[in-house]
């Protein structure tokens, strides 16, 4: 079987882990080269023209968050000037990364040590994906990860002090897209996608 090779593009170290989880667990003989992710969203749409440019010559799979955005179909159209090439692999998570780290229900559930029932069915549907998270873990009695991923009181931080490696942990040891999907369409489309890749090469 013949490797693929691809690069990726990013806003975040959580979203690097999710995207080659997703990769590792689509079980296809994807080679992971370059990860570019140097500020964000704006470094991310500022670049997406150059990147769908190179990609003519390799492949990239590239995420953003929703955010404020209406759609993701509007913010594809906005960001690129140009047709999309076939070999680049543009997904956008409904609304932040964190909601398909959520819509594995069960495992999140189950990693915090809280009722299923307090994680929306829809992850797509969540307003502030981060926000929920951090409030799903304050309800967690294993303090570790309270002290991890919840912002110290009196600090002027948005998430704890390592909320990016207890996450990530998360994702490499219990988090499974097959399962996740079911709760998010936005990963759907990304977990299809990436399934169904083929590799157009210039002759």
């Amino acid at each position: 079987m013949t490797d693929i090779p691809i690069n990726l593009a990013v806003e975040d170290d959580l979203s690097e882990a999710v995207l080659k989880e997703i990769l590792r667990q689509s079980q296809r003989p994807f080679s992971v080269g370059t990860c570019l992710k140097r500020g964000g969203y704006g470094y991310l749409k500022k670049n997406l023209p150059g990147i769908n440019h190179a990609a003519k010559g390799l492949p990239y799979l590239v995420l953003t968050d929703l955010d404020k955005n209406d759609c993701p179909l509007a913010l594809i159209t906005e960001w690129l000037s140009h047709p999309k090439h076939p070999n680049l692999i543009f997904r956008v998570a409904v609304t932040e990364v964190e909601a398909w780290l959520l819509a594995h229900r069960e495992a999140f559930a189950q990693y915090l040590g809280i009722s299923i029932n307090l994680i929306p069915d829809d992850a797509d549907s969540i307003p502030n994906p981060k926000e929920l998270l951090i409030e799903l873990t304050k309800k967690s009695k294993k303090r570790d990860l309270r002290d991890a991923i919840v912002p110290a009181k009196n600090s002027t931080a948005k998430v704890g002090k390592d909320y990016n490696g207890r996450l990530i942990q998360f994702v490499h040891e219990h988090w499974q897209a097959e399962l996740a999907k079911a709760h998010s369409r936005s990963l759907e489309r990304a977990v299809n996608a990436i399934a169904n890749f083929e590799p157009t090469w210039q002759t």
